[in-house]
C-alpha cells in the first residue's frame, strides 16, 4: 500500500485544479476508462505526486513539459522514477508537445504500455526496466507470426509446427 504525507495529498489536490493543457486534454480520454483501463490524475505516492496512474498496471504517466529539461530537475527525475521503480511503479515519460500534437497516438502507446504491464510481458522487461520516453511512430517488437500463417499451406497447426522445425 502506498504511504504517503497529508502535504503531497493536500498538493496533489491543488495539482488537480490547476492541470497544464496537456494534462487536462489527455484526462479528458482517460477518465473515460479507455479499454477498461481505470486511471488515476494527480496521484500521490509516497512524497511523489504522478500526473496519471494506473493501477492495474502500476504504471505512472508523466507528461513532460519544458521545465523538466531545466536545470537539476532531469537529475530529480531519475532519482524519481528509481525510488518508484523500486516499489514496482513504472514510470512513462511523454512529451507534453508530443500530447497535443498527436494525443490518438499517445493514448494508444499509455494503452499498450498499460496493457503489456497487466500481462507481464511488456516491451519495458526487454529493455531494461526503467522510465522510457514516448517516440513516435508507436512500433512494437513482434512476437513471431500470426496464427494464420501455421494453416498456409493447408493442414493442421501441429502439421505445420513439425515441418517448420525441420
Amino acid at each position: 500500500m502506498r504511504s504517503t504525507t497529508r502535504a503531497t495529498v493536500t498538493r496533489a489536490r491543488s495539482l488537480r485544479r490547476a492541470m497544464t493543457r496537456p494534462e487536462a486534454a489527455l484526462w479528458r480520454i482517460l477518465r473515460d476508462r479507455p479499454d477498461g483501463r481505470k486511471f488515476r490524475r494527480q496521484r500521490p505516492v509516497g512524497s511523489y505526486v504522478l500526473d496519471f496512474y494506473c493501477a492495474a498496471a502500476k504504471l505512472g504517466i508523466e507528461i513532460d513539459g519544458m521545465a523538466h529539461e531545466m536545470g537539476g530537475n532531469p537529475e530529480r527525475d531519475v532519482r524519481r522514477d528509481e525510488w518508484l521503480r523500486f516499489r514496482g511503479i513504472e514510470i512513462l515519460r511523454i512529451s507534453a508537445v508530443d500530447v497535443l500534437n498527436d494525443i490518438e497516438a499517445v493514448v494508444k502507446h499509455i494503452l499498450l504500455s498499460s496493457l503489456s504491464r497487466s500481462d507481464g510481458e511488456g516491451d519495458h522487461a526487454k529493455h531494461g526496466g526503467g522510465a522510457f520516453r514516448f517516440c513516435s511512430p508507436l512500433h512494437r517488437v513482434s512476437r513471431g507470426p500470426p496464427p494464420h500463417r501455421l494453416r498456409r499451406h493447408g493442414g493442421t497447426d501441429q502439421e505445420a509446427l513439425r515441418a517448420s522445425s525441420i
